[in-house]
């Protein structure tokens, strides 16, 4: 007993000179001499030590930016379970855009992963700054975490290839399943500077959309999902051919099929985040590029009616004789026209400028991004807009089909059969009506409703719908019998003008003859 504690004596002093004596060197020695002294004591220290570490600081820069790095190291240590059940303390954090708490490695904590049969070792160190007392206008540094990655130096190309790749490309993936995921809207230009100004702004993205709930043909939507999926994943194909990772959509049909709807579906299919452009809050093409460029990847972008956003349709000139004729009978279109007129003057977005967006140089910075184009009007679009390569796939949103109606009744009151299917069924092969329409006729409107009335509500809506378009295709009709009896009435009057403006060209011509020869003649 007595050995050991001459021992642990011993070791003490030994210890408190050593560091007396490195105080003594550090202080007292030439700056360059003590340099070569820490270099080849590192040298001694590899050289008996098998290990390698690597340092994962918090923060990048004097800014204080979170490394994305360091992130998807926390990310991944949290979610993996053979990692997370050997550690021992656990620290809640609220990640920002999470959607749910995550437990990570408390401080000090050792955790050890296995990649290949090859066992590393991950630890979360902390440095504490020194003190500074010195007048600052910004605040003091706070502590910075660090993960540090310990490894046998006979695993080095392994660890530092494709492990830390593993690491990095798990967290990240893990970390988007996870996240909140955002609506987000274009701020005018006016709004871009100043204290936390940005152009986008945002609120979370929680719309229940899917593909399950959406009113449209099985077999329609199984190809749109399937498109969607092999695009998500094929990131080294379009690097192969040489092309932006991007992917443009047509969605085009009248008001109320479901348009929105559908692109809601697509970002909760792929977990992505939405970006709905305002075109009319663009004031120029540089304005359109400066806000592709601060969108994210993993996104779809949406211009909504876009044959209303800008004055991009086509065959503007063939047209505008025609337009101008028909403002000055129709007050409805004189208006529009000023409006149309008042919206391009704040906006000088062209053709030009959308489509350098859509496909051009621009277009490549950032990957992964759906570029959605929505229109009730598709022939009123210019076709430069929507050729293939810009617009790779066109879905048209139609009228609301029988095999839908029965997505709307399963959703809506909870049925997949009842006697009055065939009824409906006939009729909406007779008449034109949007799923929109359908849905609310669905909706029970009180507590006593039950399904069977809910249907024949919609079978009355129907008959409507069905009179509706017997009197509007017989107005249409009568309109039309009227404007071929004015055009022939109109075209008969310009004969017979003409046939008088003839006849007195003749007589003075043969008047003209008859005063050559010497004959008084009256016309």
């Amino acid at each position: 007993m007595v050995k050991m504690g001459e021992f642990w004596a011993t070791l003490g002093s030994v210890i408190a000179s050593l560091m007396f004596v490195r105080a003594i060197l550090k202080e007292y020695f030439p700056y360059q001499l003590w340099g070569y002294i820490e270099k080849y004591s590192h040298k001694l220290v590899r050289f008996v030590y098998p290990y390698i570490e690597i340092t994962f600081p918090e923060f990048t820069d004097e800014r204080l930016k979170r490394s994305e790095i360091f992130s998807a190291i926390q990310t991944y240590l949290s979610a993996n379970d053979s990692v997370r059940t050997r550690a021992s303390r656990f620290k809640a954090d609220v990640v920002k855009d999470s959607k749910s708490i995550v437990l990570s490695m408390d401080d000090k904590e050792e955790v050890t992963d296995e990649f290949k049969g090859v066992k590393v070792w991950w630890v979360l160190g902390k440095n504490t700054p020194k003190r500074d007392f010195s007048f600052s206008f910004y605040p003091a540094a706070d502590e910075k975490r660090f993960y540090k990655l310990t490894f046998h130096k006979s695993h080095r190309d392994l660890i530092t290839g494709s492990y830390i790749s593993h690491v990095l490309d798990e967290g990240k993936a893990t970390t988007v399943r996870n996240r909140q995921r955002k609506l987000y809207s274009n701020n005018p230009s006016k709004n871009w500077h100043g204290w936390k100004a940005t152009k986008w702004s945002h609120v979370h993205f929680e719309h229940p959309a899917t593909f399950d709930t959406l009113a449209m043909e099985r077999k329609k939507k199984e190809d749109i999902k399937k498109d969607l999926k092999k695009f998500s994943e094929s990131k080294e194909y379009y690097k192969k051919i040489g092309k932006a990772w991007k992917r443009g959509y047509l969605l085009y049909g009248p008001p109320g099929t479901g348009k929105s709807t559908m692109v809601a579906a697509m970002a909760n299919f792929l977990n992505y985040d939405i970006y709905d452009l305002e075109l009319t809050t663009v004031q120029d093409n540089t304005e359109l590029r400066t806000l592709l460029i601060e969108t994210s990847s993993k996104s779809i972008i949406v211009i909504e009616d876009i044959d209303c956003s800008l004055d991009l349709t086509g065959q503007r000139e063939k047209k505008k004789e025609k337009d101008d004729e028909e403002e000055e009978t129709d007050p409805i279109k004189k208006k529009q026209k000023e409006m149309e007129k008042e919206r391009d003057k704040s906006s000088k977005v062209t053709l030009s400028g959308l489509l350098n967006f859509i496909d051009g140089l621009w277009s490549a910075c950032g990957g992964e991004r759906i570029i959605v184009f929505t229109t009730n009007f598709v022939d009123k679009l210019d076709p430069a807009l929507i050729r293939r390569g810009r617009m790779d796939k066109r879905i048209e949103m139609s009228y609301c089909s029988f095999e839908a109606f029965k997505v709307l009744a399963k959703n809506y009151l909870n049925i997949e059969w009842h006697e009055l299917y065939a009824e409906i069924e006939r009729m909406l092969a007779e008449t034109d009506m949007t799923p929109a329409d359908v849905a609310e006729n669905l909706m029970p409107k009180s507590d006593e409703e039950n399904a069977e009335s809910c249907l024949k509500n919609l079978i009355e809506a129907l008959e409507v719908a069905k009179e509706e378009a017997r009197k509007k295709a017989e107005e249409e009709v009568r309109l039309k019998a009227e404007k071929e009896k004015k055009e022939k009435e109109k075209s008969a009057e310009e004969n017979v003008n003409k046939e008088e403006e003839t006849s007195g060209n003749k007589d003075k011509e043969f008047g003209s003859i008859d005063h050559k020869e010497g004959k008084i003649v009256e016309n």
